[in-house]
């Protein structure tokens, strides 16, 4: 047994050599049982009668894109509670352990560590018997540079740089920006963070420009991809087009984002393009309420601003009389507004179906918990990763397809009709459908843009 008066700190730098990982940071915590790996993509194999999982590990809280393809032989499978109280089924495995000069077998529970400081946490049966913990201390047994770490890990980075791809956003912060900037650096491209607020435009026969707010020229970029949140539509979607006249790529063009953020228009292309959506009414003069609320099925019926995003300004209304209440109120305010059939039959249940190129590339299902409705569902809940069926597929795409987005977010019901199609972003945040699915999608969308430039890797 090692030496039990081996100190180490709140932190430690730790190794696996079977699963090819030379450098995780693992958080020590003795309040812990089991210790625990991030993992994402997990597929169960038999092999030899035994049952296997390859998976990959993710080493850095703050790059996802770099990736180590691991396999090991599952031990066992248990109900592991996690730190926020929820039980969940969980893979086991073991494999040798290095910290410091010592090496041990360890079990490792193969966790969703998404969003948390450490992908790693050592827990209270690995230290018995070989540590003491001193928590004002911490990388006490083995410090490691960033240089070193890019020795470990430099050949899962494409060192090419091919594109020089601007983000177009108001948040450097947000989950999805972040993950767009990590894929695009990660697959060999240069990344820039331009803040559409602080973006302006020479309007000019000869040399027209975009400017920064330090005076720089910005038509130096091969591709912007757009991320625009619903107040900005207008001014994002002007600088859009200002791009594209300077010969620059956009992953969404300001058409196609205009027409996806108007409720009516898009339901109106739908309806053309014959995709199967809940049955939606409007009406200017509150004359016609009552006749608005008949058409589309009597109550319960949704009621939705048509300028509303992310389940905003969207309300359930469960009676004719409150409907009429809601609707008039609506209009009194000179709001434009839809009303909608109620899916009752989906449960509080729907689809989000992320569409990269006219291919589905992940797709997770949203089930609501007693809280705020969105749509034909609540908004918040549990969201899982979802097995879609082919008709569900091929709306998407169809979807998509209709409003010309090369990358869209399509929200799918199921009803007693077939699905029906909700409504698509064009700006679909990228934390949820990856947490469920453990799909890189920002790596597809920033592989779209190269199909779309003719760029190939070397």
């Amino acid at each position: 047994m090692e030496d039990p008066q081996v100190i180490i700190g709140e932190c430690e730098w730790c190794s696996f050599d079977e699963l090819n990982i030379p450098a995780i940071l693992a958080r020590v915590d003795s309040g812990a049982k089991t210790s625990s790996i991030q993992a994402r993509n997990i597929k169960r194999k038999k092999i030899k009668g035994d049952l296997w999982v390859e998976f990959e590990v993710n080493p850095f809280e703050d790059n996802s894109s770099i990736a180590v393809d691991c396999k090991a032989k599952v031990i066992d499978i248990r109900n592991i509670k996690s730190s926020t109280g929820i039980v969940e089924k969980r893979y086991v495995i073991k494999t040798p352990l290095t910290i410091g000069n010592i090496q041990f077998d360890i079990e490792l529970t193969l966790a969703n560590r998404e969003g948390m400081d450490f992908r790693m946490l050592l827990g209270r049966e690995a230290l018995k018997g070989r540590f003491i913990i001193d928590p004002n201390q911490n990388q006490v047994l083995k410090k490691i540079s960033k240089t070193q770490l890019e020795n470990f890990y430099g050949h899962l980075i494409l060192k090419k740089s091919g594109l020089n791809i601007g983000l177009l956003a108001t948040n450097r912060t947000l989950y999805s920006n972040k993950r767009i900037i990590e894929a695009g650096k990660a697959r060999g491209h240069t990344m820039h963070f331009y803040n559409l607020q602080h973006c302006y435009m020479r309007l000019d026969t000869d040399t027209p420009e975009i400017r920064y707010r330090d005076g720089s020229v910005l038509n130096h970029l091969d591709a912007v991809i757009p991320r625009i949140r619903p107040s900005m539509t207008f001014y994002g979607c002007a600088l859009l087009r200002q791009f594209h006249s300077i010969g620059t790529y956009c992953l969404n063009s300001a058409e196609s984002i205009t027409k996806s953020r108007d409720k009516l228009y898009s339901s109106q292309i739908f309806s053309l393009n014959k995709l199967n959506v809940p049955t939606t009414g409007m009406a200017k003069s509150p004359q016609d309420t009552k006749d608005l609320i008949s058409m589309v099925g009597g109550a319960p019926l949704v009621v939705k601003v048509l300028e509303s995003a992310q389940g905003k300004g969207v309300v359930l209304a469960e009676t004719a009389k409150a409907a009429e209440s809601v609707i008039n109120a609506f209009k009194s305010l000179q709001a434009n507004i839809l009303v909608q059939e109620f899916i009752k039959e989906a449960e509080g249940k729907d689809l989000r179906c992320f569409v990269v190129d006219h291919k589905v590339v992940g797709s997770m299902q949203r089930e609501a918990t007693s809280g705020e409705f969105r749509a034909n569902v609540h908004l918040g809940g549990t969201a899982t990763k979802a097995k879609i069926k082919a008709d569900e597929r091929v709306l998407a795409i169809r979807a998509a397809k209709a409003l010309n987005l090369s990358v869209a977010g399509v929200d799918i019901i199921r009803s007693n009709k077939g699905p029906l199609l909700l409504e698509v972003n064009s700006s679909p945040g990228l934390e949820g459908i990856e947490n469920a699915t453990g799909k890189d999608i920002a790596s597809e969308m920033i592989a779209s843009i190269e199909r779309k430039l003719k760029f190939f890797h070397s």
